[in-house]
């Protein structure tokens, strides 16, 4: 197994880096306290080709592969979450299943705005009563002179409220297959009568962030709308929600190595007893005991996008590398914040 980067992954990863560091840093404390959208973020990431890395270059993507993307969003993670699950989400969840499962005029209609920023995508499948139960889908789409009739409602849905949003791919209920719900995935451009996002969520967390409520009220969208053959949104969303995972477990490695970075710079400053406190054994602990697992665990987050990129089965190995990188993502800010002291109560220091 090869474990070095190519020059490609590198300049990407140093590009967003810097990015993360110059343009996110000095405006992610005030985006969070005053629960904006980073609008301005989104569109320089646009420009730098961030906000469609792995699709191709002839619809204005970057042409690169999962790692490279997963580099990316570790990046931003690293300073900042809510910058970075808009991009995971509009990347992984919203524009993928247009391009993994939508016709070439699909395609062409959506993925050039996706891809350069323009336009966000976002996915419907959360319900009250759907989630970890994803077949459980309550959400309706019955055809009706050619059009699907979208009646429902979806919770906890990313990028699908801003002024920039362009369309959410739902899944619904479309019929009866051998006595189980037929379910399909349709998309609904924003705009769409009878279609609506709701009210922000009030969250404890990643408040720059777009998270809203949907409902739908005899929406009408044409038939042309469904991604795939009908009945295999399941199949469909599965396979989205793999590779969703290892955005995710990207975002846990960048916020547990962002929390470790901030340990360190403080451990650096504060004196207690004479000398900086990371000159103590019991900080120098902590420290190397993060770092070495978020090591690991970055090598895991790799392991599964190299696998998927090689087109090798990697569903188990993105979920290992959630479930770990997840839990290591709250043991590192919690960590970050006792090595801080009183300060890592206060909403100035960014643990």
């Amino acid at each position: 197994m090869d474990f070095d980067l190519t020059d490609e992954q590198r300049l990407l990863r140093d590009t967003v880096r810097d990015f993360a560091r110059q343009e996110v840093a000095p405006v992610a404390e005030e985006l969070d306290r005053t629960k904006a959208f980073p609008y301005e973020l989104v569109a320089k990431m646009g420009e730098l080709g961030l906000m469609g890395i792995p699709f191709p270059e002839q619809y204005g993507g970057g042409g690169a592969d999962t790692l490279t993307y997963a580099l990316a969003v570790e990046e931003l993670t690293r300073i900042d979450s809510s910058v970075a699950i808009t991009m995971a989400a509009h990347i992984s969840l919203g524009t993928m299943p247009i391009y993994m499962f939508g016709s070439d005029e699909q395609k062409d209609d959506w993925l050039p705005q996706l891809c350069s920023g323009q336009k966000l995508a976002a996915f419907g499948l959360t319900e009250p009563e759907a989630g970890s139960d994803a077949g459980n889908t309550h959400t309706r789409a019955a055809l009706d002179d050619g059009q699907w009739v979208v009646n429902g409602a979806k919770q906890f849905i990313t990028n699908a409220g801003t002024d920039i949003s362009g369309c959410v791919s739902i899944t619904a209920v479309t019929g009866q297959e051998n006595g189980s719900k037929e379910i399909s995935n349709i998309i609904v451009p924003n705009g769409t009568p009878g279609y609506e996002a709701g009210e922000p969520y009030r969250k404890m967390g990643w408040n720059a962030s777009d998270t809203r409520p949907l409902s739908f009220d005899d929406c009408r969208v044409p038939e042309g709308n469904l991604l795939g053959p009908r009945g295999s949104g399941f199949r469909q969303f599965l396979a989205i929600l793999d590779g969703g995972r290892i955005g995710v477990s990207a975002m846990g490695v960048g916020l547990a190595q962002g929390a470790l970075d901030e340990a360190i710079s403080y451990s650096k400053e504060r004196q207690a007893f004479g000398q900086p406190i990371g000159k103590f054994q019991a900080i120098q602990n902590k420290i190397a005991d993060l770092s070495a697992q978020i090591e690991a665990a970055r090598l895991l987050v790799y392991r599964a996008a190299i696998l998927k990129d090689r087109g090798e089965a990697f569903t188990l190995t993105a979920a290992q590398a959630k479930l770990i990188t997840g839990r290591l993502a709250v043991r590192a800010t919690e960590e970050a914040v006792q090595i801080h002291g009183g300060y890592g109560y206060i909403e100035e220091y960014p643990v």
